[in-house]
């Protein structure tokens, strides 16, 4: 790719769009996942007892599933993220290179 098609497409406003709008959606994910763990943290901190509760008497505590959930919750923005990347995306990104074609 040569430097000027670079400078177009780097112009291009569906260009500046997308990465405007994909970079909004990665930081939101991102403040998701960092709010879902530093709330895990803050109830270690502030209330041990919380997640060292067994659950309806078992020998599981509730930290195994909520730490559980956590990973879960992790993987599910990774996969919105993907999703969106490859169904939405790509496909302007797409439509962009093969407009500005050499």
């Amino acid at each position: 790719m040569t430097e000027d098609r670079m400078e177009k497409i780097a112009r291009d406003p569906r260009y500046i769009a997308l990465v405007r709008t994909r970079t909004r959606l990665a930081w939101c994910l991102s403040a998701a996942v960092v709010a879902a763990f530093t709330a895990f943290i803050l109830v270690i901190a502030l209330d041990k007892a919380l997640l060292a509760t067994p659950i309806a008497g078992h020998v599981t505590s509730w930290g195994i599933p909520v730490g559980f959930a956590l990973i879960l919750f992790s993987i599910a923005t990774i996969a919105m993220f993907t999703r969106r990347a490859h169904r939405r995306f790509d496909p302007i990104m797409a439509r962009i290179l093969a407009d500005h074609a050499e």
